[in-house]
């Protein structure tokens, strides 16, 4: 029989929140509950280390807290899961490489530090492909993730532990890294919401860089008012990161009216890779939403295949080069696959750099444009199901959710079953927007499902 603790461990985090407060569950049994599920889907692989002294100590600060009336922060006694990228102090940052766990963090990330700040209970770090280069959730050190819905599938990458976790009710929700579609790709494959806010919305300090022009923290949580609030909590200036800036997005989203708002739906999905299968469940969500979107703006993306996997090529090669920047002389142990890849970015000369660079200029500038014109763009976040575990890793599973990082859009995905997500891409600063729409679009296909 399913204890409260463990109904509300799968609960939403608004109900959390109300029913620590009133005393229907206490952080310590959340927290419990928790654990116990992690250390029963040990298989999932999801995570690298599991903080079992510290969650527990921080659950029963949480309750002592509520007991004395004391002061409540706005996740306080809500259990999370961290990708491990990102620096907990005295725990192991690992990145998915080999002989890290004696690199033992001095300091908080931001954005730990600004959950520590809101009361949370930090579970310790998930799982990640290999030096968070992959979309898989491979990982031949820490082992590869699974996929806790759809067994037998990759559970997406690179942010697949945190992802599984959330999947699996490890955690009630999780914090990711996004460069490339890092959040949106496991979301989409694991039946979750992921949210990449705008670049520099949340501070990037003391997470391992995979490229920095396009770095961002993400969010994973069940539904979308949880990926709200976990937003409203992590956004803000850091003086110690420079790519934060002083808030550009509003605490409240601006007035829209449905029935005016100028949506995009890309057209030219199956020239851009997109199997039969994706482009049947995205056009049949477009279709129920169809009273929420008003006339939707066919737009065609007007990029040759030679030109995405050129752009592929060019973020690749630069994140490589990130990968040699940081951790030259302490690769040892890894797999050829890692190996090959960063030969090849020593191979290279500087020209090739600022060639790869200035090609992701001209990219960023093709995806501005397109807002000029429209306030949303919708596209499948994955152009294909979630390939079997077994299966070589697919080269095209970034490409859709490459628009919003190359130019660094907001984007939020939200599932749409069987692996595929629907995303959404707006300018930047528009994520409050984005959340308050997809809250709509979720309510109207979840009644559509039903």
């Amino acid at each position: 029989m399913m204890s409260d603790a463990d109904r509300f461990r799968l609960a939403d985090l608004p109900r959390v929140l109300r029913a620590l407060a009133l005393g229907e569950v206490a952080s310590e049994a959340l927290t419990e509950s928790c654990l116990a599920a992690i250390a029963r889907d040990g298989a999932l692989n999801a995570w690298t280390h599991v903080d079992v002294e510290g969650a527990r100590t921080a659950a029963r600060a949480s309750d002592a807290r509520r007991a004395a009336n004391g002061a409540i922060g706005r996740l306080d006694g809500v259990p999370i899961a961290i990708k491990d990228n990102f620096d907990i102090e005295r725990m192991p940052t690992s990145l998915g490489l080999p002989g890290r766990g004696e690199r033992i963090a001095i300091e908080d990330a931001a954005v730990v530090s600004r959950l520590r700040g809101a009361g949370a209970v930090l579970l310790g770090k998930t799982n990640l492909d290999e030096g968070a280069l992959g979309t898989t959730g491979r990982n031949p050190h820490f082992g590869d993730v699974a996929n806790p819905h759809l067994p037998g599938r990759v559970a997406g990458g690179c942010s697949a532990g945190a992802a599984a976790a959330v999947a699996a009710g490890h955690a009630l929700a999780a914090i990711g890294s996004d460069t490339f579609g890092s959040v949106r790709i496991p979301a989409a494959f694991c039946g979750l919401v992921g949210l990449k806010p705008t670049f520099g919305e949340v501070s990037c300090r003391g997470m391992a860089p995979s490229l920095r022009r396009l770095d961002c923290p993400g969010i994973l949580t069940r539904n979308v008012a949880d990926a709200t609030l976990l937003l409203q909590v992590l956004a803000g200036y850091d003086p110690g990161d420079p790519r934060t800036r002083a808030r550009r997005v509003p605490f409240a989203p601006p007035d829209w009216e449905p029935g005016r708002l100028r949506v995009a739906v890309v057209s030219d999905l199956r020239s851009l890779g997109a199997t039969p299968e994706v482009v049947e469940r995205f056009q049949q969500a477009i279709a129920q939403a169809g009273s929420v979107l008003g006339q939707a703006i066919p737009m065609a993306m007007d990029v040759s295949p030679s030109e995405v996997a050129a752009g592929r090529h060019a973020a690749l090669l630069l994140m490589e080069a990130e990968l040699l920047a940081s951790h030259e002389g302490r690769l040892e142990g890894i797999s050829p696959r890692l190996a090959q890849m960063l030969d090849h970015a020593r191979r290279r000369t500087s020209a090739d750099y600022v060639r790869a660079d200035r090609l992701l200029d001209d990219a960023v500038v093709q995806v501005r444009a397109r807002f000029a014109e429209v306030d949303v763009l919708l596209l499948p976040t994955v152009p294909s199901v979630p390939p079997a575990a077994a299966a070589e890793e697919p080269v095209n599973l970034g490409d859709f959710t490459a628009i919003a990082s190359l130019a660094g859009c907001p984007a939020l995905s939200l599932p749409l079953g069987e692996g595929i997500g629907l995303q959404l891409v707006g300018p930047r600063g528009s994520d409050l927007r984005l959340l308050e729409l997809g809250e709509i679009l979720s309510a109207v296909l979840g009644a559509a499902a039903g």
